[in-house]
This record gives C-alpha cells, structure tokens and sequence, in this order.
C-alpha cells in the first residue's frame, strides 16, 4: 500500500466490509443470466474500494439463473429447489471472480458445498487469511442448508469473518417507506432501525438476517450499485443509500 492509500485507509469508515449483491443486479439490461458489461462494472467498483486499502467480501445471489422458493412454489421439493439456487450462486461467483483477476486483482471463491475442482471448501479462519493476504474474498452456495437466503449467508459470513458493516448493492437508492416504482410519493429513508425494518416489512433483507444483523449490532447500509463510486464514496463517510443500525435513544 502507497502512503497515499495508507492516508485514506485512516479516513475510511470501514476497513473490512461484506459486499451483498443479488443475482438479479448482473443481469444489467437483460432478463436472464449475467451481463459481461455489468459484471466488469461491478469489478471496477470493487477494484477502486480495494486500492483504498479495504478488505472485501462478497455475497452473490442467484435469482438471476434460478429461484429456488419460485420453484417450489410451482410444485417442486423445496430443498432440492434452493440446492439448485446454491449451485446458480456458484455460477455468479466464478462470473465475478473472472471480472476481477482480469483486472488485476487475487480473489479466491469459497463455496458452502464441497466442489474441489471449482472453488475451496468454506473455512473461516482461511477466508480471514485470505482477507489479510489482500485477496478479495467469494462466498459462494449460500450457507450451505436450504430454507435459508443469500441474505441469510451474507450476515452470517459478514460475523464470522469480522465485517464491520454489510454494503448491500440494490437497483435502488436506499430504503423508501413503500416500493418508488409504484408509490410514487414514497419517501426514503437515510437512516432506520432494525426493528422498524422488520416491523413495516421493508423487505430490505430477509428477516432472520435482519435478526442476525441486530443481535450483533452490525450496520446495513443499502444503496445503488449502478451509480459509479457509490462504494467509494460510502467508505469515505459520504451519506448515501440508507443505514440501518440499532434504534436511536
């Protein structure tokens, strides 16, 4: 690290952070599958952050290939359905982890679900190693057990590995007290607590990981991942997207 990025690493807000995407933000313009030109996007936004001098997890869904509660709502073993969902994050994790080597970063993806020839076998203390080693870290096949989201996978993971927020990328700017694609008039949140989350419905993740997030006092903050530099500029202590954390006293 240059002494210019030792500086700025003093003034970032999080030093280690854990990166949610969902599946369906791959897809960029598409209805299906991933988009090259967005997975390149999201390696260039991710490369800036790391220059900075931050460690970087990711958590990738993979709604953008398969759905596993959709299928076993159209009939098909629930379990069986998020297996196959598992294996479409491994597909979107490999994606990424092309788009980053090929600009000139080491990453490493660690799948829940033993898969040798792919990726290595998720162990935490590895993972925090590889953190350490400024490798950019893949949590891939969710945690590994259906009935449980990527969401779910990425507050875990975020607290296993010591995170110190979880930066959730969204086709949105932020939290808004109803969806601003059909409400209109909603307005957005800059800052919410977890129980008022969970409380309206807000869908901003699932609830057991808004529970997890809560138990543990760890920060979600949801913003735009289409916006360049929105990562950056977040590190940096810039107020976007919308934070929440514990209620206010």
């Amino acid at each position: 690290m240059s002494p210019i990025e030792k500086h700025e690493a003093q003034k970032l807000v999080y030093k280690r952070i854990l990166l949610k995407l969902s599946g369906e933000a791959l897809m960029g313009d598409k209805t299906y599958g991933l988009d090259p030109a967005t997975v390149r996007f999201m390696a260039d936004e991710i490369k800036k952050v790391f220059e900075m001098g931050v460690q970087v997890a990711v958590v990738i869904g993979g709604g953008n290939i398969f759905r596993g509660v959709e299928a076993s709502l159209q009939g098909m073993e629930r379990a069986s359905a998020d297996y196959m969902g598992m294996l479409a994050t491994v597909i979107n994790s490999l994606a990424l982890q092309n788009a980053l080597e090929n600009v000139g970063l080491q990453t490493r993806v660690q799948s829940a679900i033993e898969m040798r020839e792919l990726a290595e076998s998720y162990i935490r203390r590895k993972a925090m190693r590889h953190l350490e080693k400024g490798r950019i870290v893949i949590f891939a096949a969710g945690t590994g057990n259906p009935y449980f989201t990527t969401d779910t996978a990425a507050a875990l993971r975020a607290m296993e590995i010591g995170a110190d927020v979880i930066m959730k990328g969204t086709k949105v700017d932020g939290v808004y007290t109803a969806d601003p694609a059909t409400h209109p008039d909603a307005k957005k949140y800059d800052v919410i607590s977890y129980i008022d989350v969970i409380k309206q419905n807000l869908r901003v993740m699932d609830s057991t990981a808004i529970s997890l997030c809560m138990d543990n006092n760890l920060p979600i903050v949801v913003f735009d991942m289409k916006k360049t530099d929105n990562i950056k500029n977040i590190l940096l202590g810039q107020k976007i997207g919308t934070t929440v954390v514990k209620a206010q006293n």
